[in-house]
């Protein structure tokens, strides 16, 4: 009996990552010295390909050290503080932003810069320390809330106005269980007011991979360890189908998951190549 193998044509880059990546590759292509502020995704074999080509990924200390060169913001986006950094610095910037996050930015400045911040609060629900969130936080002069979970809500004062923003690629079903919360305790005499920011392409891909995971004997989830949406997507894969692993890459596939197994279906984050999800097909055909 042979062993049937999909790949999910609904994962692998969004288009915000994709075109960080692009932009990347047309300034390595003319020669040109690049860096990239941080990992440009949140997949090492990836970021490894485009090192081979040239690109060098620094931090935030290590720019500051920097002049007159060109720097990659990747998709995620930055607080201002880099970008006065490079005016400072004579860097030219490569700006990758996504447009989902950059709009996103600017709401919350704009939300920050017309509030007596004293009497009101500006909740991010997102994950503590992420890139995208610190870019978040940043428009703020660092006042904003992050809460990361559910359990955290409870902590806010909900006698003062809550403005609620989300990281665009969090839950979407979580985020609604925070706004439900903070709408049955906000004080009557205080406003709260939520926005949905999450991306569609990341919420999209939920019901997909639902359906996608229940076709399939064994679901091999391939994905950096550090993707944040990543680690959302499998965790719905587990739900459907508690036969689903998540592996960096084909040399972690184990021989004995195969065992009585008709049909494979390897899916992976908004992080993820299709390159290497199609080395995992191969490696499993091999095997």
């Amino acid at each position: 009996m042979s062993l049937k193998i999909e790949i999910d044509n609904g994962s692998g880059f969004c288009f915000g990552v994709t075109t960080a990546i692009q932009k990347a590759e047309e300034e390595l292509a003319k020669g040109t010295q690049l860096y990239c502020l941080g990992d440009i995704v949140h997949n090492g074999m990836e970021c490894e390909r485009l090192r081979q080509m040239g690109l060098i990924t620094i931090d935030h200390e290590q720019m500051a050290s920097l002049h007159d060169v060109k720097v990659l913001l990747r998709a995620h986006g930055e607080p201002p503080s880099t970008y006065e950094l490079a005016r400072r610095n004579h860097i030219e910037i490569i700006d990758a932003t996504c447009p989902v996050v950059l709009k996103l930015q600017q709401r919350i400045k704009k939300q920050y810069d017309s509030n007596e911040v004293q009497s009101s609060q500006i909740v991010i629900f997102g994950k503590k320390g992420h890139a995208e969130v610190l870019g978040l936080v940043g428009q703020t002069h660092s006042d904003a809330i992050v809460i990361e979970k559910f359990d955290e809500v409870a902590k806010l004062d909900f006698s003062r106005d809550i403005y609620l923003y989300s990281q665009t690629t969090k839950s979407l079903d979580e985020f609604h269980r925070i706004i439900e919360y903070i709408q049955s305790h906000i004080a009557p005499n205080a406003t709260f007011r939520s926005f949905d920011t999450i991306c569609r392409s990341v919420a999209n891909r939920m019901p997909n991979i639902s359906q996608f995971a229940a076709r399939h004997d064994l679901i091999l989830f391939v994905c950096g360890r550090k993707s944040s949406n990543g680690r959302v997507l499998f965790n719905e894969c587990l739900r459907v189908n508690p036969n689903s692993h998540l592996i960096e890459g084909p040399e972690e596939i184990a021989p004995e998951w195969l065992k009585g197994i008709g049909s494979v279906g390897i899916c992976g984050a908004t992080s993820t190549p299709k390159w290497l999800m199609e080395q995992c097909r191969d490696a499993l055909a091999q095997l």
